[in-house]
């Protein structure tokens, strides 16, 4: 398994394929994602270096769809690994763990092992971040200029759903991240209570 050759192509791919208006679901996501991860893992006491390269593998193609689709980018990142690992080695079973992995991010999160709950909580570790403005105001970004959000207010709306829908998985996520996450849904509830305008009534 040549993993960092794997890594320098998925990163090659992304860096000159992903269209420029994927604010959010950018190549640096990507890099985030894999670093999270990595932290994660470590904190969560994988110490095994093939799983570790199967994760990060998994973290940095988990994104790779939107080369081709907005919807079901999941699905065909899976496609993608299946029919580019094998040239650097990845054996059967090591893609379907990769796979599964992947398709575990998909919302609503339904991760059904401990790496995939690993990556799934890395994929939305900034929800509980000191950088979590920047980063949500790059996806509304990113949802207006496709037409996916009809404004701020309904943004903001999304965001209350989405949090508080949301969960992490692992207990280091559930410890480090849950508490910041909470106050963000907080805030987000006290500007929707004190929104102007007719929406607050539904008018």
């Amino acid at each position: 398994m040549q993993a960092s050759s794997a890594e320098a192509f998925i990163v090659r791919e992304l860096r000159r394929g992903l269209a420029p208006t994927l604010y959010y679901h950018s190549l640096a996501h990507t890099l985030d994602v894999a670093q999270a991860a990595q932290t994660l893992a470590a904190a969560e006491g994988v110490t095994d270096a093939e799983t570790l390269a199967l994760l990060r593998t998994a973290a940095l193609y988990h994104d790779a769809g939107f080369l081709h689709t907005y919807a079901g980018h999941e699905t065909r990142g899976c496609e993608m690994g299946r029919a580019t690992l094998p040239d650097f080695g990845y054996s059967p079973g090591q893609i379907e763990l990769i796979c599964a992995l992947i398709i575990a991010t998909q919302y609503p999160q339904a991760p059904r092992c401990h790496l995939a709950q690993i990556l799934c909580d890395a994929d939305l570790d900034y929800l509980g971040r000191p950088d979590f403005v920047p980063i949500s105001t790059s996806l509304f970004r990113e949802l207006t200029v496709r037409q996916l959000i009809a404004d701020e207010f309904a943004w903001f709306q999304l965001q209350e759903q989405f949090l508080t829908g949301h969960r992490y998985w692992t207990a280091t996520a559930l410890a480090r991240r849950s508490t910041p996450k909470q106050a963000r849904l907080a805030h987000i509830r006290a500007r929707l209570a004190a929104w102007p305008g007719p929406q607050q009534d539904g008018a």
